[in-house]
């Protein structure tokens, strides 16, 4: 059995063991334990307290070469990414281009751009060009803090593409001690042939894609970009109701661009989560607030399209379930950096720092179904460990937005390179 301390630490992040995701108020509750000690056995947590509580069997390792000694850092949970698009076949910069000269996000998608563009660059892209790219995302990503990730298909939109996606992610979990979820989201628009044949290509995902997907294990949850132009309300619930016939969780992509119904249709269906929420309303947010259903927030992607941010601070106060994650993906949040999220939730949605780290953290596990295992420092967790460069206070990562702030990661009890 391996073991290690971690020690001095100024202040150890986000001690608690939570039944549920945090809603409302009590996200701006953060425990912490000041100047403070971390014991990893293995992969796990197995115990953490007081550094004047320090047990003299694990003082004597302080002495070893088992002990680290990190006067002056903070220690958190790694973040828990529950939104990404992390495996796609190449950038989008010219459509960057085209929205700084005034083209709107509909307008690039009308054109061939958007979703079709990455689409048609999938379709040439072979499952080892794909798996080798986005695991070099994944190990950026790493570094960067994140130990737990959701990640998307929908680039295929052809029973071809979408398994080759899936299969790519699946190897990447079987690989990467990253915790991996997988979510097939066949319904993120239409492709060319099935513009004007919706049910065509509804039939398409239920018959051939969904029974492969579920033969091979291929998928943990299913989701759909419900929203004008792309999936109606009742054409969402047919795809959701076909996936759950296969035992896959809904997690919706709701109101990015307008009211579309996305947000009480995900809490009818009894979505996980539903993701963006740029476009909220007095109704959208009553429903979700009623819910057992996560609404998880995408800060960069609204910072990237100019687009009003999410009114995080109506969500939280109207009593909802708030998450953090990063909607990496090529045309609008083509960063996965987690740190910088939460630094735009703070500054962009008016959230407190504590408010945004548990969303990021807690939350993120929970709009996983993580939660058990990871998103806080519990005895028996993980072992997934953000270990801060010496910092003032907790704040001043998400106000230092433009600093890497991160020394060093542990994922699974290992420290990544």
């Amino acid at each position: 059995m391996s073991s290690r301390l971690i020690y001095n630490i100024r202040q150890l992040v986000n001690t608690r063991t939570a039944p549920t995701a945090l809603r409302g108020a009590d996200l701006a509750n953060l425990p912490v334990i000041d100047n403070s000690w971390i014991h990893i056995e293995d992969d796990r947590i197995a115990a953490f307290g007081p550094m004047r509580a320090l047990p003299p069997d694990l003082a004597r390792m302080t002495a070893t070469t088992e002990g680290l000694d990190v006067t002056g850092s903070f220690v958190l949970p790694t973040w828990c990414d529950s939104h990404s698009h992390l495996v796609f076949a190449g950038s989008r910069e010219g459509e960057f281009v085209d929205k700084i000269k005034g083209l709107s996000y509909a307008e690039i998608n009308a054109k061939g751009g958007g979703i079709l563009n990455s689409a048609r660059r999938l379709a040439d892209a072979s499952e080892d060009s794909l798996f080798n790219t986005a695991w070099g995302r994944l190990q950026e990503l790493a570094r960067l803090g994140t130990g737990a990730i959701e990640i998307k298909s929908g680039y295929g939109l052809s029973v071809e593409g979408e398994l080759k996606m899936l299969r790519v992610i699946k190897r990447l979990r079987s690989r990467s001690s990253v915790s991996i979820k997988a979510t097939f989201l066949g319904a993120h628009t239409y492709p060319d042939a099935y513009r004007q044949d919706h049910a065509g290509y509804i039939d398409l995902i239920i018959r051939e894609m969904l029974p492969v997907i579920a033969a091979e294990g291929l998928a943990d949850y299913i989701d759909v970009f419900c929203e004008e132009g792309f999936f109606s309300p009742a054409e969402t619930e047919t795809v959701v109701r076909a996936g759950l016939a296969h035992g896959l969780v809904p997690k919706i992509h709701a109101n990015q661009l307008h009211l579309s119904g996305g947000v009480q249709t995900g809490v009818r269906l009894g979505a996980l989560s539903v993701d963006h929420l740029e476009t909220m309303d007095e109704d959208a947010i009553r429903a979700l607030a009623g819910s057992a259903t996560i609404g998880t927030l995408l800060p960069s992607a609204a910072f990237f399209l100019r687009m009003p941010f999410q009114p995080a601070r109506a969500l939280i106060d109207a009593g909802c379930a708030i998450a953090l994650a990063s909607d990496f993906n090529p045309g609008s949040s083509p960063s996965g950096n987690m740190n910088l999220v939460v630094a735009m939730a703070c500054i962009g949605m008016k959230m407190l720092p504590e408010e945004a780290i548990n969303a990021a953290t807690i939350n993120g596990a929970f709009a996983m179904s993580l939660g058990a295992e990871l998103g806080s420092i519990a005895i028996g967790k993980l072992a997934n460990l953000i270990i801060t460069r010496p910092i003032p206070s907790l704040a001043y990562l998400p106000y230092a937005f433009g600093s890497n702030l991160i020394g060093q990661v542990m994922i699974k009890g290992e420290f990544i390179q």
